[in-house]
């Protein structure tokens, strides 16, 4: 046998027992006929379609975004105005996108105008307030609102798929959908339970750091209001949350400055260890956006001594004390044990929720429907295989024989592929595989007819298989570019297409392989069997 043959055939040899590997030898030692079935059915993960799962359809609430930094503009002005000394009567949230000042003193005009130029101008517009004869109206500007929107859906999406993927879940889809494009689409394959899905999303929701006006917590809203006449002080508000430490279980109420100074937006990383201060406590570490640090700084300062509300999904979650000043790092310390600590630290660290979330939609998709997908899907790939086999055998002769063994390592090499990279097998992905079975006939069909046109023409059969394969090569490469070029815009698409497109570029590189370098070692090898002025079955 000629040496080239021979590591060509140790080569094919090779990829086909990784291949096999890949979809039987993972991840259990195949020692029994069971063990191998249950590796291929792990190693060949299915899509929601095909297996069954969980649909949702989230609608984020943007416009709480937008009113937090309403609110924390609010908070700014104020600062900025009273370390300036201007004089003004009322700030006020006239709404989510509007601040009305009254009552600027006529003096300080000025002043209150180039305070406005040089902190606030990049994000909102200011302009003399109807009906008020020294003061201003500040609007939040349009770009300013798209971009909070852009932001929020954003860093939404980005922690909704960080909680789907603590899940375990096969390659679930994550990703904004709808025209208003505040609506993100969750499908989760092989989770049949929407309530625990649910609960994943929405475990640690939003995130808000607050001042505690009050630091005595109530037992109920009604105390909370009778301690202070019923009558709130201004820019306050009542939040429910966990009892103290200490007084059992139940719930407290807290009085809390309505303005956040951190929201979930301005956390970068966290993390739990252990305080050193108090031995046998864990605490929690953080750090901060380089603007959050700015705004975070001078309150923890102020407020040395005093305690912080966390705010969780508009409950407060714990009111630990300001130990001293926080730039863009510090630490969160209680009364926390290891597992408090890092369930904390968890929330946190996989993102906390910009605004909350609202389910317009959600269904399951049983398995019954998965498994009739997978039932006509397969037995369609297996008829077209069919048909084609025998197309290729009765027209082609024991040639066909070849490309067949070619078909059938292109289809082992696909799986593999998806089963190596974590690809997911989805209804359009089986059409893919169909589509491919027909490109890798196609593949064939050129370099046969090729051989053909050369054994009429007089040549030898081998001249006639290397001229034959070097004339359809430069056609098998431009159409496989072409599509798997086309494909590849596919899987910048949404939705099940991306599953036809995954499926169609893996088989149609596979079938390069196959069709140009198995099929030709194929055809050297019997050549060599067999005499050389024997006829070539083709």
């Amino acid at each position: 046998m000629n040496p080239t043959l021979r590591w060509k055939i140790v080569f094919i040899v090779s990829v086909i027992l990784i291949c096999l590997y890949g979809l039987f030898g993972l991840p259990d030692l195949p020692k029994s006929l069971a063990i191998v079935k249950s590796n291929f059915s792990k190693q060949i993960k299915l899509g929601l379609d095909l297996q069954g799962g969980t649909h949702l359809i989230l609608q984020v609430q943007v416009q709480e975004a937008i009113s937090q930094e309403t609110d924390q503009t609010v908070d700014r002005l104020t600062r900025q105005l009273r370390d300036k000394n201007i004089r003004y009567d009322e700030i006020r949230r006239v709404d989510d996108t509007h601040i009305l000042v009254r009552n600027i003193a006529p003096d300080q005009f000025s002043q209150f105008r180039d305070l406005l130029n040089d902190i606030f101008r990049t994000e909102w517009d200011s302009s003399p307030a109807s009906g008020e004869t020294s003061g201003y109206l500040l609007t939040m500007r349009p770009a300013t609102i798209a971009a909070i929107q852009q932001q929020t859906m954003q860093q939404s999406l980005e922690t909704i798929e960080r909680r789907i993927n603590a899940l375990g879940l096969t390659e679930p889809t994550i990703q904004i959908i709808g025209g208003s494009q505040n609506e993100i689409l969750v499908e989760l394959p092989g989770e049949g339970d929407p309530t625990q899905a649910k609960a994943v999303i929405q475990a640690g929701g939003q995130l808000e750091l607050r001042r505690v006006e009050d630091p005595t917590p109530y037992p109920s809203e009604a105390a909370a209001l009778a301690a202070h006449n019923g009558i709130l002080p201004p820019g306050t508000e009542l939040v429910r949350g966990k009892a103290a430490p200490g007084q059992g279980g139940g719930e407290n109420w807290w009085l809390l400055d309505r303005a956040p100074v951190v929201t979930g937006r301005d956390l970068r990383s966290t993390s739990e260890s252990r305080n050193s201060n108090r031995p046998g406590t864990w605490q929690v570490n953080f750090s901060l956006s380089t603007d959050a640090a700015r705004r975070f700084g001078p309150f923890t300062e102020q407020n040395i001594g005093r305690p912080m509300a966390i705010v969780i999904d508009h409950r407060v979650d714990s009111a630990p004390t300001i130990n001293a000043r926080i730039e863009d790092q510090g630490y969160i310390e209680g009364s926390f044990d290891e597992q408090s600590a890092h369930d904390l630290a968890l929330e946190l660290r996989s993102g906390a929720l910009p605004a909350s979330i609202r389910y317009l939609e959600e269904r399951t998709v049983g398995p019954s429907l998965g498994a009739d997908s997978i039932r006509h899907g397969v037995q369609a790939s297996i008829l077209s295989l069919a048909v084609v086999m025998l197309f290729m055998l009765v027209y082609y002769r024991i040639s066909g024989a070849n490309a067949v063994l070619a078909l059938i390592l292109n289809l082992v090499i696909l799986l593999a592929a998806l089963a190596y990279f974590g690809g997911v097998l989805t209804l359009p992905g089986i059409a893919g595989v169909i589509l491919t079975i027909g490109m890798g006939v196609d593949s064939n069909v050129l370099v046969f007819e090729r051989i053909r046109e050369e054994l009429r023409n007089g040549k030898a059969p081998a001249s006639a298989v290397e001229t034959g394969f070097n004339r359809a090569f430069l056609t098998i490469i431009d159409t496989h570019v072409t599509t798997v070029v086309s494909a590849c815009f596919l899987m910048f698409a949404t939705g099940p297409v991306r599953g036809f497109a995954i499926t169609l570029i893996i088989g149609l590189l596979a079938n390069i392989f196959t069709a140009i370098y198995v099929s030709k070692a194929i055809f050297a090898w019997h050549l060599g069997k067999m005499d050389r002025q024997a006829e070539l079955s083709i």
